[in-house]
């Protein structure tokens, strides 16, 4: 695994925006639209948080999990790649590459006990299958670097790294992965996004510090936007819709 971002596959393998919003066509000849599509990731990605939440995995595999997912869809269709299968698999996957390994027994009977809608229902044998399948479509690529070390060793630098303000950005960086930030931005930029909302939240003057970083602050203030404008519309995302999005594919039957 390369040490440092600027050498790693993750870094090389950024996207525009624009291709991460290409809704595959496969998708599309079944109606999901764009919205649709962002509704269902964004569900998958509270998904994995919940299974997580139950296994009793640290945040590091849920946000590798999410990203592993996310991926994925840049490549594949939801038509071919369930999200209901996918996000459980991706977890699974996740927690062997950050060595926090969890047993796909575990993950089964936790989906039974979360979901009484038996097309979230799956068995040992389904995730595994899955597995090789994402394995397969992301090309083996499996590296990711997240914003919470960036993070850390920020807000130490900007003598920001009090009890509040780390609780206040990490909550930031969490809510990230419900969005493609990832796929999109550096680490340490939206690391640096974080810490910008959460110092104009918390009245901190960080005006000073943020012009000696040397950073292209329009991408700051850009990134810090997105997710602004994510928790503005989160309210939007109802079960409903989501289910109405679901049933768009008419997966599993």
């Amino acid at each position: 695994m390369a040490a440092n971002f600027w050498a790693s596959s993750h870094c090389k393998n950024l996207l525009d925006q624009e291709y991460v919003d290409m809704v595959n066509p496969l998708d599309k000849e079944k109606g999901v639209t764009l919205e649709d599509f962002k509704l269902i990731k964004f569900h998958m990605a509270n998904y994995i948080l919940k299974l997580a939440q139950q296994v009793k995995i640290r945040q590091r595999v849920v946000a590798t999990a999410v990203t592993y997912m996310r991926r994925v869809y840049t490549r594949k269709s939801m038509v071919e790649y369930d999200p209901r299968l996918v996000a459980p698999s991706c977890l699974y996957l996740a927690s062997k590459s950050e060595e926090s390994t969890l047993q796909a027994r575990l993950l089964v009977f936790y989906i039974k006990k979360l979901y009484a809608d038996d097309k979230y229902r799956c068995e040992i044998k389904d995730i595994l299958e899955m597995e090789m399948k994402i394995l397969e479509a992301l090309n083996f690529y499996l590296v990711v670097f997240h914003p919470y070390r960036s993070l850390s060793q920020l807000l130490q630098d900007a003598g920001l790294n009090d009890l509040n303000m780390t609780q206040v950005t990490w909550g930031i960086v969490n809510d990230t992965y419900k969005m493609d930030l990832i796929l999109v931005h550096p680490p340490h930029l939206i690391a640096l996004a974080c810490i910008y909302i959460a110092s104009v939240l918390r009245e901190k003057d960080t005006t000073v510090w943020f012009e000696e970083l040397h950073v292209d602050m329009n991408v700051v203030k850009n990134i810090s936007m997105e997710i602004l404008d994510f928790y503005e519309n989160n309210r939007m995302f109802t079960e409903d819709r989501v289910n109405a999005a679901l049933q768009k594919l008419a997966l599993r039957p």
